[in-house]
């Protein structure tokens, strides 16, 4: 099984019940008023194992000599923003985050997941103790790492109440491939995408999309509009831009020279 930077909780995939785009077509626009949505049998959820609430304190000030104070002591300068329509704006709060609680989540899910998955913030006087200044869902927006050891330097979380509609770039699994018809002829797997762009509620954020190339053979490909998801999603990039494709070996398709 070929995964897009997946972590090991990722190894074991669901199979997915294939939703036609029919059925999404019925199904109204969503409103933030009506009750909260739920993620759909067979699709992907959040793994529990890494519901983690995140520990801040508050950051009175910014610039890289502050910052450069933060990282030393174990800390990692980060803005807390508003959600408006998807966007960062409004309410922004500085604080502190700590190093190896940022560096064990993107360890542990990898980047692309780290940044699609929603997280309990709280802010308090002091880490672990003091009074709670703050208690919110976020959603990790931006992660800057360390070019060279990949130490969190900077992270931008928004907030993500449930009324929300964010833009998020989810990330691609890829499974089937034992089964392909163009993998077995010798052909190749080619990636396009490793995530796409959707507008998401933020109660039905997807961890990723399960991407299946079982049935591809060579010269075919899969395009955005093919990809199975919530029916509340909204794609934010164009539907016949490709995702994947099988591409075939030229050895295979040229005459060897003598």
């Amino acid at each position: 099984m070929w995964l897009s930077r997946s972590p090991r909780t990722f190894r074991t995939l669901v199979h997915l019940r294939p939703f036609s785009q029919a059925a999404a077509a019925a199904v109204a626009p969503w409103d933030p008023t009506e009750a909260p949505l739920e993620y759909l049998e067979g699709f992907p959820r959040p793994d529990p194992k890494y519901n983690e609430t995140i520990l801040a304190i508050p950051r009175s000030s910014s610039g890289k000599n502050i910052a450069a104070k933060e990282r030393k002591v174990g800390r990692v300068p980060s803005i807390v923003f508003e959600q408006a329509n998807g966007q960062e704006g409004g309410n922004k709060r500085l604080i502190s985050v700590q190093a190896k609680q940022i560096r064990k989540l993107v360890d542990h899910l990898g980047r692309s997941f780290f940044l699609s998955r929603l997280f309990e913030l709280e802010v308090r006087s002091e880490l672990g103790a003091g009074d709670i200044i703050e208690k919110v869902r976020v959603l990790p927006r931006k992660l800057h790492l360390h070019s060279g050891t990949d130490a969190p330097l900077n992270v931008t979380f928004i907030r993500a109440p449930s009324s929300a509609l964010l833009k998020i770039d989810v990330p691609l699994v890829f499974r089937g491939e034992d089964a392909s018809p163009g993998l077995r002829k010798g052909a190749y797997f080619n990636t396009i995408k490793r995530t796409v762009k959707y507008l998401c509620p933020v109660d039905i954020v997807p961890p990723y999309i399960d991407v299946d190339i079982s049935e591809l053979d060579v010269g075919q490909k899969l395009v955005m509009q093919d990809l199975k998801v919530h029916p509340a999603l909204r794609l934010l990039q164009s539907p016949d831009q490709p995702v994947c494709n099988i591409i075939g070996s030229r050895g295979a398709s040229e005459p060897k020279k003598k």
